[in-house]
């Protein structure tokens, strides 16, 4: 629409990608009363954490470099050259089935609660606790489900595709993601498989690497949508999405994979430290750059 320029998207991007690591880490704390599988979630959790914050820190000032010098960032240039070759592709939509269930219920809970509330705002209040509540037992769920059946029924099978190397571990991540239309779902479904044994964290790390480009496609679909007049911005941006990912595999596959084991270990040993790295990463530190960007 012209609202928003690519060279401002671009850390958006990248701090959409960190946003979206939290349901993952908060499913691992489901786990926190037993010490051993506590420990194998948060690292299977934590991995993507680290990789994203590392390629934030790495690609953001590269970013900002590149553009003082050559007046684009290197992201932006990427995906500004691929967006000329696609500009006049034809038309293509997608419409999640899982994303059309939820909003349905998401509806269907709204006008519920309509019933008992008047003001717009309650409502609005009454559906974000709602929606709090349904996804930490739903997480919950997860967690007692995947340790029943798919440790008992499916570790084989699963061993067995995963054992074929890390390019098939993205792939799976990749078509997995696409297929829900969400990456939280799928490396929040990782996490109970992880935290009950059934993968480890050198299997696991991959198919998240994998969900982070799968993530993109969503963005992809949207852009083909687009009017031909802003079609070349629209498609730019969502490809700044995927070359920040794919640049941040190539940069950090192995380091985060340590980073993850090493503070879950710590975490398992002091739980309450687990907490406060939710807390402090994904709401304090936001919330405090907001309110210095506010005061300056």
């Amino acid at each position: 629409s012209g609202e928003l320029t690519v060279s401002s998207a671009v850390p958006m991007i990248m701090g959409a990608n960190i946003g979206t690591t939290v349901t993952n880490t908060l499913a691992s704390l489901a786990h926190a009363t037993k010490a051993l599988e506590f420990r194998r979630a948060f690292a299977a959790a934590t991995c993507h954490d680290f990789f994203n914050f590392m390629s934030v820190m790495t690609l953001l000032p590269l970013e900002i470099v590149t553009r003082v010098i050559s007046g684009a960032g290197i992201l932006e240039r990427i995906a500004g050259t691929v967006s000329k070759w696609t500009v006049g592709s034809d038309d293509i939509t997608y419409n999640s089935p899982f994303k059309e269930a939820f909003k349905y219920g998401k509806e269907s809970v709204k006008h519920s609660i309509e019933y008992f509330a008047k003001s717009e705002q309650a409502v609005f209040v009454l559906l974000t606790v709602i929606g709090c509540a349904i996804i930490l037992l739903t997480l919950t769920l997860i967690v007692k489900c995947m340790r029943g059946i798919v440790v008992q029924h499916m570790e084989r099978y699963v061993n067995r595709i995963l054992g074929s190397g890390g390019l098939v571990a993205i792939m799976v991540g990749i078509v997995l993601t696409v297929m829900v239309q969400s990456s939280s779902i799928t490396t929040s479904i990782l996490v109970p498989l992880a935290g009950a044994g059934a993968l480890k964290l050198k299997q696991i790390y991959p198919i998240t690497l994998g969900a982070n480009i799968g993530t993109t496609v969503t963005a992809l679909l949207a852009t083909m949508a687009v009017g031909s007049e802003t079609a070349e911005a629209a498609r730019q941006i969502a490809l700044v999405h995927l070359s920040f990912n794919l640049l941040g595999i190539l940069i950090w596959y192995v380091p985060s994979l340590g980073l993850a084991e090493w503070f879950a270990v710590f975490a398992t040993r002091h739980k309450k430290w687990a907490l406060i790295y939710v807390v402090a990463l994904f709401y304090g530190l936001p919330a405090l750059i907001v309110l210095v960007a506010g005061a300056g």
